[in-house]
């Protein structure tokens, strides 16, 4: 049929007789699976809370401080939409 080198991993034949070659499969990621939509809400509003006890903490935390209330405001709601920002690009939740 043909020598090894044409069937390298990677390489398919063509029923015209060409090698075609194919992406290769992601590594370490393991098997891709669908969530479905409730539980990819569940997950969202799960991450949302954590953003919120992250938020409060860090609010507590600036307040035992003794930091200035504006600033203390102004932390908390960067750090706040910062953490939501990614949360909700994520494509994995």
């Amino acid at each position: 049929m043909g020598s090894p080198e044409e069937h390298a991993e990677g390489s398919a034949q063509a029923p015209g007789g060409a090698a075609t070659t194919h992406a290769p499969e992601p590594s370490g990621r393991g098997p891709k699976r669908r969530r479905f939509g409730i539980q990819r809400l569940l997950a969202r509003l799960v991450a949302t809370g954590g953003v919120i006890g992250i938020g409060a903490a860090l609010g507590a935390i600036l307040v035992a401080s003794k930091v200035q209330g504006w600033i203390t405001g102004l932390v908390v709601a960067l750090v706040s939409v910062l953490l939501s920002a990614v949360l909700w690009s994520s494509r994995q939740l």
